[in-house]
């Protein structure tokens, strides 16, 4: 009886890399973490200097001696902001028994954050900065995506500066629920 004999056919060839495998990780980011681009954590606070809401200008280096809890934030009258805005707020005065100022700061103008204020109530000191330049200097200016479009935004973020102008701590992405808790109890620990 004769013996069938199967063709030889083509093994297909994984395709090698030109470089060295970078060995996977299943770490995972915390809420809140901050990034590793650009960590401003242990250096000087950048020099800034805003006009609020309140009709006055906030300058770093006149808060020295008072810690500074700067968060930026995407836009006024939205529903991440308006949240992040009240939770603040609700915390202004376990901020202050910490020796804190809170500043949130986005590149709405100074009359939008009027509004913004008495809308919904809130406390904290709102700085203006339409140029972004304050945006650039902490690097929260960013390239951001939704729904397919690329357009440039500020990244949701918050540097924690004690009272001799150093950032102590920094959140970058920021999701917004129990992040003021978050930046108060870091501010507790600093202490």
């Amino acid at each position: 009886m004769a013996q069938k004999v199967k063709p030889k056919t083509k093994k297909k060839s994984k395709a090698k890399s030109a470089g060295p495998k970078k060995p996977a990780t299943s770490k995972k980011r915390e809420p809140n973490a901050k990034s590793d681009a650009g960590s401003l954590e242990g250096k000087r606070a950048p020099s800034f200097s805003v006009a609020t809401d309140k009709g006055q200008t906030i300058s770093l280096s006149k808060l020295r001696g008072k810690n500074v809890v700067l968060y930026f934030y995407p836009k006024d009258n939205t529903p991440g902001c308006t949240t992040e805005g009240l939770d603040f707020t609700k915390l202004l005065p376990s901020f202050s028994r910490q020796n804190a100022v809170v500043i949130g700061v986005s590149k709405d103008s100074t009359d939008s954050h009027k509004k913004f204020r008495d809308k919904q109530g809130l406390k904290i000191e709102l700085g203006s900065d339409p140029d972004g330049s304050i945006c650039n200097a902490f690097g929260v200016w960013k390239k951001k995506s939704l729904y397919g479009r690329t357009f440039m935004g500020i990244e949701r973020s918050t540097f924690l500066i004690d009272a001799k102008g150093k950032i102590v701590r920094e959140w970058r992405k920021v999701k917004v629920a129990g992040h003021a808790q978050a930046v108060l109890d870091a501010l507790k620990d600093a202490a």
